[in-house]
């Protein structure tokens, strides 16, 4: 194989590429750039062929047409075994291209800036350097395509290994990524088009959303199940991927589902919040003067499931609240921060995972979630916005006092994260009953009532949270019988008035949200 002679430089991030251009011409290969690239390399002594002396035609529309030019395709989509296209080379005076280096115009930070403007957006599509990628990764037999700065050093490492050759197996594995990040690159300009030019269109005709591999999990939901985790390339919506791991061994699969669940209960709160998870549902769920207390509370509802738990606090985790956390197994903990001092007592748990998650609350509003179902997928948008309380309607002869509007409220906010049938008993800003997934929405109500008897917590007093209309009366009917004062649910049945009726009857006071919060 022949010595490569040629390289083309193009890039956005300036990253590495002095030091990378540096090798290739200390091994007498000869660099062609444009525009601020070659400024940036004629800047750190190195020589620089532009483009325009190439092509023997400048830059014109303000750097839009550049290296769209048959001299420079030419020599990067020439085949070297091919004799004809060798001869067409040497009569036009075509450099061959052994090495094309370039990435692109930052599209989506573009976008991604607030009040950005359309102009600018279209501005920062790259074309160029898209088929300048596209091009190189098509030969990549004879071209070796490099487009972000991290592969510098492993394409350095083999070339100065290899005499200063690559071998075909990194070739193509540079081709590959080269593809990936053309494909990716054009579904970020595709995503934000359909949704600012088809701005009354909920959902585009073609759904693309590129998403990179963070990681290779050991395992899915089960041992036989291979399983990985990505991450929206449009910059990670919030939530456990943006969080740093302090401690413990890699993150699961379940891990990553649970934590995702404790996460989004506790950021819906302001006071200080605990939630423990198990299986995608709160085992349970308190708010307290202090993180501590709040997750003494959180562990009462169920101290028995709790064990082998996800647990979530809203607030940073001090030396009580670890030492609190340290008294039962649990998976992992995630909070806005450690204390040292709760680190070092944690840190003799060594198989539990701490993660640090500084921006706590920052969630994406366009957030949407997708199911997979087999062939396809479902998409909506997330329940995340919080229910408008000048909406609620209070609709039996009673009204709530204080304490109740507090725990229905409190109550409300929890059941949209309990998979549905949801029914939970909530007594002094604190989960006491937890039935999830049910069939019935009456066996969820008894099942939650089960839970707070083996927990040893009175629901005198206590107040009831479903995610849908009760559909007969039976099911206020069960909550009163427990003990409990006041219910807060969409309404909608059609048996609304026979429900509200069995309310007044056990002088209840329940409060239609008009709204329902199935999570399946």
């Amino acid at each position: 194989m022949k010595p490569a002679r040629n390289a083309l430089i193009s890039v956005t991030d300036k990253t590495g590429i002095v030091d990378f251009a540096a090798a290739l011409v200390e091994q007498n290969i000869r660099i062609f750039s444009t525009g601020g690239t070659a400024k940036t390399l004629l800047g750190a002594g190195l020589p620089v062929t532009n483009i325009a002396d190439l092509t023997e035609f400048p830059e014109i529309m303000d750097g839009r047409v550049k290296t769209l030019h048959p001299k420079v395709f030419g020599g990067i989509l020439a085949r070297r075994e091919k004799d004809e296209h060798l001869r067409e080379v040497e009569s036009h005076e075509i450099p061959l291209f052994d090495f094309v280096i370039i990435n692109l115009y930052r599209f989506a930070e573009t976008v991604g800036e607030a009040g950005v403007s359309r102009a600018k957006a279209l501005e920062n599509i790259d074309i160029g350097g898209v088929t300048l990628i596209r091009a190189a990764a098509k030969n990549h037999k004879d071209v070796a395509i490099i487009t972000v700065p991290d592969q510098y050093e492993h394409v350095l490492a083999e070339l100065k290994n290899n005499a200063f050759e690559l071998t075909a197996t990194t070739k193509e594995k540079l081709a590959v990524a080269a593809f990936a990040t053309s494909a990716n690159y054009d579904a970020q300009i595709y995503k934000y088009l359909s949704e600012t030019l088809n701005g009354t269109q909920d959902f585009a005709e073609l759904y693309l959303q590129p998403y990179k591999k963070k990681d290779v999990l050991r395992y899915g939901e089960n041992p036989h199940q291979k399983a990985a985790v990505y991450e929206n390339t449009g910059g990670c919506f919030g939530g456990v991927l943006r969080a740093r791991q302090l401690q413990g061994k890699a993150l699961s699969y379940n891990n990553y589902m649970d934590g995702d669940a404790a996460w989004l209960i506790v950021r819906s709160f302001e006071k200080p919040a605990a939630a423990i998870i198990k299986h995608a549902n709160p085992c349970g769920v308190a708010t307290a003067a202090s993180p501590a207390a709040a997750y003494r509370r959180a562990l009462a509802t169920d101290s028995i499931s709790a064990f082998g738990g996800i647990v979530s606090l809203n607030r940073d985790v001090d030396a009580v609240t670890a030492v609190e956390i340290s008294k039962i197994f649990t998976e992992v903990v995630i909070a806005p921060g450690f204390s040292q001092e709760a680190r070092n007592i944690l840190a003799g748990r060594k198989n539990l995972r701490l993660l640090e998650l500084h921006d706590f609350y920052h969630l994406h509003e366009k957030d949407v979630e997708m199911r997979c179902i087999t062939g396809g997928i479902l998409i909506q948008d997330k329940d995340l916005p919080a229910d408008e309380t000048a909406g609620f309607e209070v609709v039996t002869k009673r009204q709530p006092d204080e304490k109740e509007w507090a725990n229905l409220l409190f109550g409300w906010k929890i059941v949209r994260w309990v998979k549905s049938n949801a029914v939970i008993y909530v007594k002094d800003e604190q989960t006491f009953g937890i039935g999830a997934g049910q069939m019935s929405r009456v066996d969820s109500s008894r099942l939650a009532v089960e839970k707070a008897k083996i927990a040893g917590l009175a629901l005198t007093g206590s107040t009831v949270a479903s995610d849908a209309f009760f559909p007969f009366a039976d099911g206020v009917e069960a909550a009163a019988k427990a003990g409990a004062t006041a219910v807060i649910q969409p309404g909608g049945s059609i048996r609304d008035a026979e429900v509200i009726a069995a309310a007044d009857q056990f002088e209840m006071t329940m409060v239609f949200t008009k709204k329902r919060h199935f999570r399946h």
